[in-house]
């Protein structure tokens, strides 16, 4: 049987615990955003837009890493249902970018303070310099994680 020395063991135990806590997050998440009959990717595209404005259509499937045929169906069910609409991109005739329609907003408007909430309630049981401490924690392991892929 393979022997695991304390570093590795440290290591492992981070990695459960960590993957444990996400796990129980992401579910208490997802559970509020399907709470308002919306699938996961539609939340994620009308937070988006919401928060940041306008994004060509490629741009969202990139960040959300939803392939390029998928990509069209979920904005077309979008807007089919009132929440986006394409508009031309300014800067590139053969694209066009999403765009929040005033039912989105509207829509958004009555769901995010409350998605907001269940996010501060799930996070509540730390401190905000602790918060502050995870973000670094997380960004770090993140970008060496990254660095090793390459």
């Amino acid at each position: 049987m393979y022997q695991v020395d304390e570093q590795s063991q440290l290591d492992l135990r981070l990695l459960r615990v960590w993957m444990r806590a996400s796990k129980a997050l992401t579910e208490n998440i997802l559970k509020d955003i399907e709470s308002h009959n919306l699938s996961r990717e539609n939340f994620m595209i009308l937070e988006l837009l919401y928060s940041k404005g306008p994004h060509p259509v490629q741009k969202i499937s990139e960040m959300f890493s939803i392939p390029s045929g998928s990509i069209t169906y979920v904005v077309d069910k979008l807007e089919k249902k009132g929440f986006v609409e394409r508009k031309p991109n300014p800067n590139d005739r053969r694209a066009s970018n999403v765009v929040i329609t005033e039912e989105g907003r509207a829509l958004f408007d009555k769901i995010f303070p409350k998605h907001v909430a269940t996010i501060s309630e799930n996070v509540s049981f730390i401190t905000n310099e602790e918060k502050e401490q995870l973000i670094y924690l997380l960004k770090k392991i993140g970008m060496g994680a990254q660095s090793l892929q390459k």
